[in-house]
């Protein structure tokens, strides 16, 4: 008789399946209209969260409170949301006409609104993507908060420890503390977070600002008093989707309306007719790739190009970006800054009002019919789908639009590398599903080489959160057969997008170029290099502006 193998799953296939209870759990949440993520309803997720312990959460899965991860969830979260019970996921209901300010997270573009004491409302307006992102964050400081109660609650009745009764005299006090006060209270912090003084002072002043110095020890104090009320009084805190978002959601209603606007000023200025290059990149590359050396060049005399780009970068240049904002809008550029929800700007360039000898890139030749470029900022996930999609339709159903290629340069996890490093994809899989797209890219890693920097190609993991991802499906995808080099977040949208729209619905021409490539942010699989060990500073701004540099030769023709 034949001996019944034994068959066990890898922590690869729990990490897969977990991600995809989340993501199902998600939309039945979602389309229930709330759930209270503390209470049964949120037991799925949860549970899903802590079998996938993903990389950027760190020590979630421990008794100890996470400092990184909970820097970079309240980072992409309005400020006041941990003293809110009530969380509600909007759509654009017109609360920017009201008397409500729009609170915007430092690391992330959504508008948010404070009701009152107890109710924050979130506008989500670039998809699903959103949706997955807020909740999963919402879910791990929900978690964090409970280890809080846990180590200050001393009996159902609300009897709390003295470290408590402490962090509570001292945030009450709303004022900036004196040094000893400070030191004082991170003492008795780290007693309920579990962790040693120094770590809380190492990471203290990262969560506060010149407003609100002190913001560490309100976070903490409001995560742990929401949690012991839901504990003591059974005050359940509770998320809602409204109506208006669930009707309107998955029907491109704000890509649409960003389309078309585009649309509109390139017909205003009679540009409609002519090639069209899109380049998903930021506000400012493309732009000072073109334009900044030639207006600085007396400021910065004898340095190189790379130096100039990243004194633009650096926080106080502000003077110096408007002087070349000043030249390129004399020059062919067309501000639109976006009015449509979808928190994504756009730059068009009329390459015919340029004085290609004033540029860096003296020896284009755009032939006859110059081309418009038209510079979308970074799309957020499925939203990438949604704005290519609407953007590549014929303007009014008739006039076709002449897109001669899709570029796209975007900050990816890598893999095999650091931080910095240039990913060169020729595929993208869809995470979650079987879906896989395999392009042409014009890009080489050949065209990078001898920059001092890394460069690798292959095939890149299109991931439904980068704060879903977890080492062992990470490595999975890396070290088998599908050699997976990084992972992001849009790849497999906008490929989805350029295929229907050159591919079936012929609306724009049939052999469309695109261009493909990525700067690393982090590298997950190693400790200490995710996202939440923080940004890349000016490691970023070399491997940007290469990628944006070599985009703009194939389009101007000067290789």
């Amino acid at each position: 008789m034949k001996e019944t193998k034994n068959i066990s799953r890898s922590r690869a296939q729990e990490s897969s399946a977990a991600i995809e209870k989340m993501y199902i759990t998600m939309r039945h949440l979602f389309n229930r209209g709330f759930y209270k993520p503390m209470g049964i309803s949120g037991d799925t997720l949860r549970e899903a969260l802590l079998a996938l312990r993903p990389e950027i959460y760190g020590n979630i899965a421990e008794e100890k409170v996470e400092l990184n991860g909970l820097l970079y969830v309240i980072e992409r979260l309005p400020v006041g949301i941990e003293e809110c019970r009530f969380i509600n996921l909007t759509s654009e209901e017109g609360y920017s006409k009201s008397h409500f300010k729009a609170i915007v997270p430092p690391k992330r573009k959504r508008n948010c609104y404070r009701i009152d004491e107890e109710q924050m409302n979130v506008e989500i307006t670039r998809g699903r993507s959103d949706i997955y992102d807020i909740l999963t964050h919402l879910t791990f400081i929900f978690i964090e908060s409970h280890k809080i109660r846990n180590r200050v609650l001393l009996d159902d009745a609300g009897e709390v420890s003295r470290d408590w009764f402490k962090l509570e005299q001292a945030v009450s006090q709303n004022k900036k503390l004196t040094q000893v006060e400070k030191e004082k209270a991170i003492s008795h912090a780290a007693n309920i977070l579990g962790r040693t003084f120094e770590e809380v002072l190492d990471i203290y002043d990262a969560f506060g600002s010149a407003v609100a110095p002190d913001r560490f020890l309100h976070v903490i104090f409001w995560l742990g008093k929401l949690a012991i009320e839901e504990i003591v009084d059974d005050n359940k805190r509770t998320i809602t989707f409204s109506p208006i978002l669930r009707e309107r959601l998955g029907h491109h209603i704000h890509g649409e309306i960003w389309a078309t606007s585009i649309k509109e000023v390139l017909k205003e200025n009679e540009l409609l007719d002519r090639p069209i290059h899109v380049i998903s990149a930021n506000m400012h590359s493309v732009m000072n790739s073109i334009f900044a050396t030639e207006v600085l060049k007396t400021k910065f005399k004898d340095k190189s190009d790379f130096f100039i780009y990243e004194e633009l970068s650096k926080s106080g240049a502000n003077a110096l970006r408007n002087q070349v904002e000043e030249v390129a809008l004399k020059s062919g550029m067309i501000s639109i800054p976006d009015t449509s929800g979808t928190n994504i700007d756009v730059q068009i360039f009329d390459t015919a009002k340029m004085d290609w000898a004033k540029t860096s890139f003296p020896k284009a030749n755009t032939g006859d019919k110059k081309p418009v470029l038209i510079v979308m900022d970074y799309a957020f996930g499925e939203q990438a789908y949604e704005t290519i999609d609407e953007l590549l339709k014929p303007f009014k159903k008739d006039t076709l639009l002449n897109v001669e290629s899709v570029s796209i340069m975007g900050k990816a996890g890598i893999l095999e590398g650091g931080k910095g490093d240039i990913m060169i994809p020729n595929a993208h899989i869809n995470e979650g599903t079987a879906d896989n797209y395999f392009f042409e890219n014009e890009l080489t890693a050949a065209m990078f080489e001898g920059n001092d920097i890394a460069v690798f190609a292959g095939p890149m993991v299109t991931v439904l959160g980068t704060s879903l991802q977890n080492r062992d499906l990470l490595k999975f995808f890396h070290e088998s057969t599908w050699g997976i080099i990084g992972l992001e977040m849009e790849g497999s949208y906008y490929q989805k997008a350029i295929q229907s729209a050159s591919k079936i619905r012929k609306s724009v021409p049939h052999d469309v170029k695109v261009r493909y490539a990525y700067y690393a942010s982090d590298n997950p699989l190693e400790t200490g290099s995710t996202l939440a060990s923080g940004g890349l500073g000016t490691t970023g701004v070399k491997p940007t502006y290469l990628i944006t540099i070599k985009i703009l030769e194939q389009i101007f023709n000067t290789k």
